[in-house]
């Protein structure tokens, strides 16, 4: 895969761990689903350290007040591609607990392996606010294309893409469909296979966050 100015890879030691133990197929659901989560908190942690809207306040310390800088209210958005990406939504909130959630609907069309949008509700005003689009794997890209390319369409600025693992077939379709928009990965394997599963990956994600098959 070539490098693309848009795409973050990250490299910590904490993540490629919980990664490990993501990816086992002995994981428990509870568990798997606790490790999206921590994931995604790490992963936003470094993903938003740039371009989250701040405003300066006045805080009073115990000895003298001094000017702050605070996240604003009603400036960020986390939209989950449905299902999976559910499962990363928490691990956001945990940082940015007062940020609203929208929510896009897809499901893979299993001949064309393309998705078919069923479901669209997000936030009034959400074309001018930060949105983090959300969902654990980044496979063909077409889910994630269609996704911010709605969003676009809808007004919407400013947006960044989290994955948690990526196959450089769909990271590369969505660098180059949208060079406007950072994409995040915790990691990228190796390819995808003929039913655009990626490999080694984890499966099904969906399936292994809800328990279904």
């Amino acid at each position: 895969m070539k490098n693309y100015q848009n795409v973050i890879i990250f490299d910590h030691p904490l993540i490629r761990h919980k990664i490990a133990i993501l990816r086992d197929e002995r994981t428990s659901m509870k568990e798997f689903r606790e490790l999206v989560e921590e994931i995604t908190t790490l992963m936003t942690y470094e993903s938003l350290k740039e371009g989250v809207p701040t405003t300066e306040i006045e805080v009073k310390t115990p000895l003298e007040t001094c000017k702050q800088q605070v996240v604003k209210d009603n400036s960020i958005v986390i939209v989950p591609i449905l299902r999976a990406g559910l499962g990363m939504v928490n691990g956001v909130h945990v940082l940015f607990p007062s940020a609203k959630v929208g929510h896009i609907g897809m499901c893979r069309n299993e001949e064309t392996l393309e998705p078919d949008t069923y479901y669209c509700k997000l936030p009034d005003g959400i074309e001018e606010k930060l949105v983090v689009v959300v969902d654990p794997m980044l496979a063909t890209g077409g889910s994630a294309c269609d996704a911010i390319q709605l969003l676009k369409d809808k007004g919407c600025k400013h947006i960044k893409f989290m994955a948690i693992i990526g196959a450089p077939e769909g990271v590369s379709r969505v660098a180059e469909a949208h060079p406007d928009v950072n994409i995040y990965v915790s990691t990228v394997d190796r390819c995808l296979n003929e039913h655009g599963y990626i490999l080694p990956g984890l499966g099904d994600a969906g399936d292994r966050l809800f328990g279904t098959k």
